[in-house]
């Protein structure tokens, strides 16, 4: 439980981790992510570009350009094209690392532009699905490729290609998450007591040493 816990822990501090403009980045498409999330439990379903076109009119911005591209978007002699972003979604989130979260956002952009055209259900299962058929063919070729090891050039073990899936598959998740929890981390930053740090402007005090080991600075040596 502890491990997981630690594991836990480790992917979310990785989520925030990213340069600022790639943090302010990723809470506008978190936001936008989560509002077309919850949209959906709703009696009437909302677009992507509608829940956008309800924060925009709520703003008092005019919104024609919005039903210009929703239109566009909704062609359906476009629906082909869409369902093959939805695929090159998934195959951008299962590109996803700790020191590559881009590829999560922008599959997310993806799945947002694919689901106006052919909807919430269509765009969202055909791109985790793309990402989990990758990963298990990754699996499935690690696994026949086992008895040809040879740790003198890059290879698949399976192992290390889940682990790195499941990788892929939480900071692909957190994606969503990410403007709340921010949010909510601000809020709560006064109030956490976080352990004292050492002082790095602080000379550091050498530690003592043992009498066994201690040699005297100015020592007598014969000469020959």
């Amino acid at each position: 439980m502890d491990a997981k816990r630690r594991e836990v822990a480790r992917l979310c501090r990785a989520a925030v981790d990213r340069p600022r403009w790639q943090l302010v980045f990723g809470v506008l498409v978190s936001a936008w992510a989560l509002a077309w999330i919850l949209a959906q439990l709703r009696h009437q379903q909302h677009s992507p570009l509608g829940v956008l076109r309800g924060a925009v009119s709520w703003a008092g911005i005019p919104a024609g350009w919005l039903d210009d591209s929703t239109d566009w978007l909704r062609d359906p002699r476009r629906h082909g094209l869409w369902a093959w972003l939805a695929i090159a979604a998934g195959l951008l989130w299962a590109g996803t690392s700790e020191r590559a979260q881009l590829p999560a956002l922008l599959g997310w952009l993806a799945v947002l532009t694919a689901g106006e055209g052919i909807g919430y259900a269509a765009a969202v299962h055909r791109a985790a699905l793309t990402m989990l058929v990758f990963v298990a063919a990754l699996v499935v070729l690690s696994v026949l490729r086992r008895r040809h090891l040879v740790l003198r050039r890059t290879v698949l073990i399976p192992r290390d290609v889940l682990r790195a899936g499941v990788t892929a598959a939480a900071l692909t998740a957190v994606v969503p998450l990410l403007a709340p929890g921010l949010a909510l981390a601000g809020l709560v930053r006064p109030y956490v007591t976080r352990p004292p740090r050492p002082d790095p402007t602080r000379a550091v005090i050498p530690l003592a040493r043992r009498e066994d080991e201690y040699v005297p600075r100015h020592a007598d040596h014969a000469r020959p």
